[in-house]
């Protein structure tokens, strides 16, 4: 998982980030394994929900990953539908992120799903680039702007169209050793 978050994302995260998010919300943390080559990893989100600032309930998607040869096939897509369906369960106000300015395909793709963007952080990542950060709104008076996501259940029509992808989606509590 390390290995794979690595490569896609520019932040260089310790192992004690990681047991940060999967110790405490690993029921929040999704991964995308292709069952058709030996359940390979090929992509990940790790999230969390907790109340912000003694305010709303707010998740927070922290790291999402998609292994190069697996885009396209809306498999992020139905990781972050997933997760954002689980803290809709869980009662969730709103989910925030962040994600650099340049990451074009993450911002069409969290867009898609009805995040707004809410604050440009200057310079924010180590490396120097800029970023967004992004609000999903899921109850009125939070943010009072609705969204296209479909808080009922189902995913959007790119993720659940895609008969070419075998891979399939399931939650599996990390120990140490599979960071």
């Amino acid at each position: 998982m390390r290995e794979l978050i690595s490569k896609d994302l520019s932040e260089p995260y310790s192992i004690y980030v990681y047991r940060y998010f999967l110790f405490q919300w690993a029921e929040l943390c999704f991964m995308a394994v292709d069952e058709t080559d030996a359940n390979k990893l090929v992509g990940v989100v790790i999230c969390k929900l907790e109340r912000h600032r003694g305010g709303p309930l707010r998740g927070y998607i922290a790291m999402l990953a998609t292994r190069e040869e697996y885009r396209g096939r809306g498999i992020a897509t139905s990781l972050v539908s997933k997760a954002i369906s689980l803290m809709i369960e869980r009662g969730a106000d709103e989910i925030a992120l962040e994600t650099e300015e340049t990451n074009t395909a993450a911002m069409k793709l969290y867009e898609r799903l009805g995040f707004l963007r809410s604050k440009k952080l200057h310079r924010y990542y180590l490396n120097g680039n800029s970023a967004y950060r992004l609000l999903l709104y899921l109850k009125q008076g939070v943010g009072s702007i609705p969204t296209d996501f479909n808080q009922y259940g189902g995913l959007p029509p790119s993720a659940q169209d895609d008969p070419a992808s075998s891979v399939q989606l399931r939650i599996e509590p990390k120990s140490d050793a599979t960071l």
